[in-house]
């Protein structure tokens, strides 16, 4: 008897029924609406009423756009050819290294030495991270894990300020009449998307797009005015008894003396808090924007000279190591505006 082949029934690919979608657990579900709703009810409530925050920083200026952009344009092409890290510290946990000025963060992956597969097995590659992060333009500290765990451990320790850091900024405006001082205020987005100071009493209040004002604290200290001055070791401001700000309104109008806020003011910062642009948004409202910060109102040019940049150096870390447990600190070189202000202080 001759055997028929079995014949099964083609599905077609519309026919085919789509696999069931993921879908998370109820209470999640209900978290996750219930955390939009309360979202859209704050930027509905504010927006209803009119009391959205009113920052106390200035706006972007107009000539920043451009300025920006070709600044932006020029560190692509630095951050693509960049291929030698300068490695301050290294261990097989971790690295820190020295960022130049006018690179992407991103480009320091791939410039350190370690970022390549030893003896050509993919498997030796380690798996880097950045454990913080630094502005274009800000040259500086950056420290680099190797393994998820370690990685996980110090941007915890950077999110919660267990990490003590120090900055160097030369700035040009009006001279301070304090040598060390406490600021603090609020931070946030305005409507149009740019980082601005708040008023303290406006922290944790909805701005436009849903996020909140939160709060930033920095201490400076004066290191050199006009040359007049002396470059000293970090010191420990968290003992120091010094005066404290506390932003409550916009910065008091200051005298519109070219020669009176023309002055160069050599700065140490010690930030409190981790916010974006912190310590260009507290010098400007200080009233001495940071040397080249055109977005934060400071100087295109200087002595003659363009800026291609602004002067921020992210000069020191300190914090405990993730894995052996010891307090490890780290000094960067100076750049070279850094020690050519030094070499003219008196």
């Amino acid at each position: 008897m001759t055997r028929l082949p079995l014949l099964l029934p083609l599905l077609s690919p519309r026919a085919a029924s789509p696999p069931p979608a993921l879908t998370p657990p109820p209470a999640r579900r209900l978290a996750v609406a219930a955390a939009r709703a309360s979202v859209q009810d704050a930027v509905m409530s504010a927006a209803a009423t009119g009391e959205y925050p009113c920052p106390v920083s200035p706006p972007y200026p107009a000539v920043s756009k451009d300025v920006e952009l070709r600044r932006a344009l020029t560190a692509s092409a630095r951050s693509g050819a960049y291929s030698s890290a300068a490695v301050v510290f290294e261990d097989e946990w971790l690295a820190v290294v020295d960022k130049p000025a006018g690179v992407y963060c991103e480009a320091l992956l791939s410039a350190l030495p370690c970022s390549t597969a030893s003896s050509g097995d993919p498997s030796s590659k380690p798996n880097l991270h950045l454990a913080n992060r630094l502005d274009r333009d800000t040259s500086g500290l950056m420290v680099i894990t190797k393994c998820n765990k370690v990685a996980a451990k110090l941007v915890k320790a950077f999110t919660e300020h267990k990490v003590k850091k120090t900055y160097l900024a030369l700035c040009i405006g009006y001279p301070p009449a304090w040598e060390k001082i406490k600021i603090c205020s609020g931070h946030g987005r305005s409507k149009h998307g740019a980082w601005r100071v708040y008023a303290m009493s406006d922290v944790g209040r909805t701005l436009p797009g849903g996020s909140s004002v939160r709060d930033m604290s920095t201490k400076f200290e004066v290191l050199g005015t006009d040359g007049e001055g002396q470059y000293r070791e970090p010191s420990n401001v968290d003992i120091d008894d010094i005066e404290s700000i506390t932003v409550q309104e916009k910065a008091a109008d200051q005298i519109s003396n070219v020669d009176v806020k023309n002055h160069m003011i050599f700065v140490r910062a010690y930030p409190q808090s981790g916010r974006t642009h912190q310590i260009r948004l507290h010098c400007q409202y200080l009233g001495f924007p940071i040397r080249g910060d055109v977005k934060y109102g400071g100087v295109i040019e200087w002595n003659g000279v363009d800026c291609d940049g602004h002067a921020l150096h992210a000069e020191s870390l300190s914090f405990v190591h993730p894995v052996t447990g010891l307090l490890v600190t780290f000094r960067a070189p100076l750049p070279s505006w850094a020690n050519e202000t030094i070499s003219t202080m008196g």
